[in-house]
């Protein structure tokens, strides 16, 4: 009897450790971010506004499974000491505040949390109608900075 509890002590200790290995060959993927090489499809340079240290690149393209991302290159900056800066695609270099039914000359991209590269995954197509990307500081009510697409 004794002989089979440490048998089945071993076997599961053996089973657990089986077990952990196969777990460091798990690849989990990020779908946030790009499969493969991202095509450029329209790019511009940010200008900075309202005193901001606005600079670097946005890039609008798509990986090697068809996906849409908006890219903030790797030299980009703004100012996030607020905590509320946002991306926008917009229809011209100004932000118009939403109406009471919203604006359909602009579309929430999403919260940018670091200078640097990021990559921001888009349900579908960029309508050409969005030419500008903006930087937009909610909680100051000013942009931060715009980008033309081109």
């Amino acid at each position: 009897m004794k002989r089979l509890t440490i048998l089945f002590f071993v076997s599961v200790a053996l089973l657990l450790s089986n077990c952990n290995n196969n777990d460091e060959n798990i690849q989990t993927i990020d779908s946030s971010q790009p499969v493969g090489e991202l095509t450029v499809l329209r790019s511009g340079s940010f200008t900075a506004q309202n005193g901001t240290p606005t600079a670097g690149m946005a890039f609008l393209g798509t990986d090697e499974e068809g996906t849409y991302f908006l890219r903030l290159g790797s030299g980009f900056t703004t100012e996030l000491g607020t905590g509320t800066v946002t991306a926008f695609l917009s229809t011209s270099d100004t932000y118009m505040a939403d109406p009471p039914n919203g604006n359909p000359d602009l579309q929430l991209i999403g919260v940018v949390d670091d200078n640097g590269e990021s990559f921001y995954k888009l349900d579908s197509a960029v309508p050409a109608k969005f030419t500008h990307v903006i930087i937009w500081c909610a909680s100051a009510g000013i942009p931060f900075g715009y980008a033309p697409l081109q």
